[in-house]
């Protein structure tokens, strides 16, 4: 669940950098310049951008913007367009017979075999309906802290490359134990340092 919904999980993430100067601007041209691009008519596997939190369509964030006070807030969309290993598998078998019959060969040679494997995998990637995914991500730019939506790795590691490219920032994962050093006061480090794992079962 995201950002808008009523219940939702969750990372955190403390931005590694400095903001350039006039970053509103420089983040409107960022995002702009990495919003989402529909991947239906063309034969790439995965697309990745930004859009408004409001739709998954709106990459001109003309609905919802991207700045609300101290808060940058939008979404990752991912496409992602997959043949089945087992299908190209099938396809390329029952071309190669083909191929075997009409040239009378008992095999085909490696290159073929490769051509073979290419044309086929374009043919069946047209095929393929690309599925969507939307992560949400709020970024506090005073504390330059950010949530993100979804415990999903990829997901996550998607996230920091998209967000590398636009931004040109670091993102570092924090786990409770980060969270727990930044929030609380100096004094209260050490003991962080000796606290032990527990298990948590039936006495």
């Amino acid at each position: 669940m995201g950002l808008l919904a009523r219940t939702g999980g969750f990372v955190r993430y403390a931005v590694a950098g400095e903001l350039p100067e006039n970053f509103r601007d420089f983040a409107t041209q960022r995002i702009a310049a990495n919003a989402f691009c529909e991947i239906d008519d063309t034969f790439d596997e995965r697309s990745e951008g930004w859009v408004s939190l409001a739709d998954m369509f709106d990459r001109d964030f003309s609905r919802a913007p991207h700045t609300v006070g101290d808060y940058l807030a939008l979404s990752m969309r991912v496409d992602e367009r997959k043949v089945p290993a087992r299908t190209l598998k099938k396809f390329c078998l029952k071309e190669e017979e083909r191929l075997k019959k009409v040239h009378q060969a008992a095999k085909l040679s490696r290159a073929q075999r490769l051509e073979i494997k290419d044309n086929i995998h374009l043919a069946l990637l047209k095929k393929v309906l690309a599925a969507p995914a939307v992560y949400d991500l709020c970024w506090n730019l005073g504390a330059g802290t950010i949530l993100f939506f979804s415990a999903n790795p990829k997901a996550q590691e998607i996230f920091e490359e998209l967000f590398a490219r636009t931004f040109d920032l670091g993102v570092i994962l924090q786990p409770p134990y980060l969270v727990a050093e930044h929030l609380l006061p100096a004094e209260h480090h050490r003991r962080l340092a000796e606290l032990t794992p527990a298990i948590f079962g039936p006495p």
